[in-house]
């Protein structure tokens, strides 16, 4: 992209966003990725009055991904956001305990609980927007064809001092942000035919962890959902698809803790805790709780399963949502810790879901309004 393309650009996307566009749809808007329209508001230093053709101002991060995030606990409380085409996960807290190994990292925290694919994450900007409610900063980080894996977005008690100290450190103004058009495609399936089916049974009966579940994937070549599917009847059971309307709802008035994994290529993000606010939107389904925002397209769910898999301490049970591609929208589990065995009130209720159209799913997921989620 030329330099003289970068005002127009500019003020197009400013004109959208003053619209009431979230950034992601107005980036769609002009045909490009969110990454694309960050990079072509860079600046040479943080200082929003350097765009001021414009709403943002951004500087390029250097990379060290793992070192930003570490950094961050310094900062204090933030707001973390991960998301995927049909889900946002936006949960309030400190990071803490960030480490990695390799490609695979993790920040585990009692708010901020994430697990991370660093071989997905291509490109970090700091973000300045200015609105009605006046600067607005953020860190935000995206794959190599510009699609958001994680972003970061200040709050009133985020330490902004701190987190101007932060970008320094890995500011990298010059470097040269750019992104390949297209988006992270997982495998195409096998036929189930050339699936070792028994074999897949066997190993899955014999798990002792829930994480072999990757590894067991991995050794038979299938699918996720394929496997699912294959393993129907024996470990997973289809659930109607308004079932996580009713599951949320039975855990907000029971006060069910519960665990609300969402996620992309790049990272997964998890909730461990109650639910109290379910507020459907339109299509859209809404936790809506203090420091911890979920909101789901509920007519993109296309395929919900019961799913169980035996562990150690016995059968771990989860409820997990996939669109019309195959692709995984979030998994739910009750709240567990490894060595001890799930809670029964969780196992009755995920049960409960299937051979039937449980109570309040009739009407349509999502009744009224609309969502604009902070992405």
């Amino acid at each position: 992209m030329t330099k003289t393309s970068l005002n127009p650009l500019r003020s197009s996307f400013a004109e959208l966003r003053a619209q009431g566009l979230r950034a992601r749809d107005a980036a769609a808007r002009l045909k490009l990725s969110e990454g694309e329209v960050l990079a072509a508001h860079a600046v040479s230093q943080m200082s929003p009055q350097a765009g001021a053709d414009s709403l943002l101002a951004t500087v390029p991060l250097n990379g060290d991904w793992v070192a930003i995030l570490q950094g961050l606990e310094a900062v204090g409380p933030v707001m973390a956001l991960t998301r995927n085409e049909h889900i946002v996960h936006e949960k309030v807290g400190v990071y803490r305990n960030v480490s990695a190994r390799g490609p695979v990292g993790l920040a585990i925290g009692p708010e901020i609980d994430l697990r991370l694919f660093l071989n997905h994450w291509h490109a970090g900007f700091h973000v300045v927007e200015r609105t009605d409610k006046g600067e607005q900063h953020s860190l935000q980080f995206f794959d190599r064809h510009g699609q958001a894996v994680h972003k970061v977005h200040a709050r009133a008690q985020t330490s902004l001092p701190a987190l101007e100290d932060l970008v320094q450190r890995h500011a990298d103004p010059a470097r040269d942000v750019s992104f390949t058009p297209g988006r992270v495609t997982p495998p195409t399936d096998r036929p189930d035919s050339e699936i070792d089916c028994l074999g897949l049974g066997e190993a899955w009966s014999a798990m002792h962890d829930t994480h072999e579940f990757f590894e067991l994937l991995k050794r038979f070549q299938v699918g996720r959902r394929q496997a699912l599917r294959l393993m129907e009847g024996v470990h997973t059971r289809r659930t109607p698809l308004l079932a996580v309307d009713w599951l949320l709802n039975e855990a907000a008035t029971s006060g069910l803790p519960i665990m609300v994994f969402v996620g992309n290529p790049g990272c997964i993000q998890i909730h461990t805790g109650a639910v109290q606010r379910i507020e459907p939107m339109g299509p859209w389904l809404n936790v809506l709780d203090e420091g911890f925002n979920l909101h789901l397209r509920g007519d993109a769910v296309h395929e919900s399963w019961l799913v169980s898999k035996p562990t150690d301490d016995g059968p771990v049970t989860s409820i997990e949502l996939f669109d019309e591609s195959g692709e995984l929208i979030a998994m739910f589990f009750g709240e567990r810790k490894p060595g001890k065995p799930e809670l029964p009130a969780w196992r009755e209720l995920a049960h409960s879901l299937v051979g039937g159209t449980p109570p309040n799913t009739q009407r349509p997921l999502g009744s009224a309004g609309s969502h604009k989620e902070a992405a």
